[in-house]
């Protein structure tokens, strides 16, 4: 079972920048893809972007340019650079690995971020 601990939300004023981390145990983040996911008041959970095995990422087109996912094998440790913030980017932000193709498995406990205007 891989288990995973956020860390790094908080208020950042517009334009902004924060960096989230997610914390795995229970298993490499360099073996499957990762994702950051977000949900914000009354909106379905979205996908903000992933990090495949390969380190390949991908992003939502709302954040493309902006955020940026990294990783850091060492410390099995995936990070999500959040640039340029918008209030529109508030919301609550998890991890989540996909161990095998298909629904990502396990997900992190959240970490809430707000954007003052």
């Amino acid at each position: 079972q891989v288990q995973l601990v956020e860390s790094g939300g908080g208020l950042v004023q517009a334009g902004g920048s924060l960096r989230l981390s997610c914390t795995a145990s229970g298993g490499r983040i360099s073996s499957y893809t990762m994702g950051w996911f977000r949900q914000a008041p009354g909106k379905e959970r979205e996908l903000v972007g992933r990090i495949r095995s390969s380190g390949i990422t991908d992003y939502a087109d709302s954040v493309k340019g902006r955020f940026t996912i990294s990783r850091d094998t060492a410390k099995n440790t995936v990070y999500l650079q959040m640039n340029s913030r918008k209030p529109e980017d508030t919301a609550v932000y998890y991890c989540a690995v996909r161990l095998m193709p298909g629904a990502y498995t396990y997900w992190g406990q959240g970490t809430q971020v707000n954007v003052s205007s």
